[in-house]
C-alpha cells in the first residue's frame, strides 16, 4: 500500500484551513434609527438660563437681512419708530406709506423664516404704533391683525402684556371717507329745505370681537373751474425788412 506524499496532506491541510476561514457573506444591516435631536436647553437647571438658551437658538442672526429692500431687524425697527416720529398724531403721506410697507414686508419675510425669534415682539409692537397712525383702511386693519399677532405669539413678555392691556381698553379704527366735491353756491335769496341736506357719513356699529369704527369726513373739494371760450387773436405777421 502507497502512502500519501506528505506535501499532498500539506496542501490538503492548508486548504481546509483557508476555507473555514472565508467567512459567510453578511446580511445587509439594518440601518440605526435616527436619534431624536437632543435640547440643548434641557440641561440648563436655571430657569432665566433655559430662556436665555431657547432665545439664542430661536434668534435670527444679527446679521442677515430681509425683504425686497434687504433690511436688518434693527432697520426694520428704526424705520416703524422713525416714521411714527414723522406721522405725528395721524398721516395719509405716500411717503411715509412706501417706507412703512417695505419694512412690513421685511418683517413678515424674518417672521416666515424665524417664527420663535423672541426679537419680533419688539418689531410688532412698533408696527402697531406706525399703522395706528395711517388713517387708511388697509393700514387700521393691519394694526387689528398685529396686535393679536402679539397678544398670541407674543402674550408673555412685555410688549404682549402691554398690547392685551390696549384691546382689553377697546380700539377704534379712524380712517377718512372719500372726499366729495364742494356744492354749487346758490343763487342769493335761494334756500334749501332740511330734509333735502345730505346727513354725514355714518359710521358703522361694530360687530362682537371687532374694533370700533369712526369714519372721519374729510373737507370738500373745489370743483375746478370750466374752461372759458376766449376768442382767438391771429399772429401779428412779421415785417420783412427792406433792404
Amino acid at each position: 500500500m502507497k502512502s500519501t506524499p506528505f506535501y499532498v496532506c500539506v496542501s490538503f491541510v492548508a486548504l481546509t484551513a483557508a476555507m473555514s476561514a472565508v467567512a459567510p457573506a453578511a446580511s445587509t444591516p439594518k440601518p440605526a434609527a435616527t436619534a431624536a435631536p437632543k435640547d440643548s436647553c434641557a440641561s440648563l437647571k436655571s430657569k432665566f438660563a433655559k430662556q436665555q438658551c431657547e432665545n439664542y437658538t430661536h434668534a435670527a442672526p444679527g446679521d442677515e437681512y430681509f425683504g425686497r429692500m434687504k433690511m436688518s431687524f434693527l432697520g426694520i425697527n428704526n424705520t416703524f419708530h422713525d416714521e411714527a416720529i414723522r406721522a405725528g398724531d395721524y398721516t395719509t403721506d405716500s411717503g411715509i406709506i412706501n417706507k412703512v410697507n417695505f419694512a412690513d414686508d421685511a418683517l413678515e419675510a424674518w417672521a416666515h423664516k424665524y417664527p420663535g425669534d423672541p426679537q419680533l415682539a419688539r418689531s410688532y409692537f412698533l408696527a402697531i404704533v406706525m399703522y395706528k397712525k395711517i388713517y387708511t383702511v388697509e393700514a387700521q386693519q393691519k394694526a387689528w391683525t398685529y396686535m393679536h399677532v402679539l397678544t398670541s405669539r407674543f402674550g408673555g413678555t412685555y410688549f404682549g402684556k402691554l398690547e392685551k392691556a390696549d384691546i382689553s381698553h377697546g380700539f377704534t379704527e379712524h380712517y377718512f371717507a372719500n372726499a366729495q366735491l364742494c356744492p354749487t353756491p346758490l343763487p342769493s335769496g335761494v334756500t334749501v329745505p332740511a330734509d333735502v341736506t345730505p346727513a354725514a357719513t355714518p359710521t358703522p356699529a361694530s360687530a362682537p370681537g371687532q374694533p370700533n369704527v369712526q369714519i372721519i369726513t374729510p373737507p370738500c373739494v373745489q370743483p375746478s373751474p370750466a374752461p372759458t371760450d376766449q376768442p382767438m387773436v391771429a399772429p401779428t405777421p412779421t415785417p420783412t425788412p427792406t433792404r
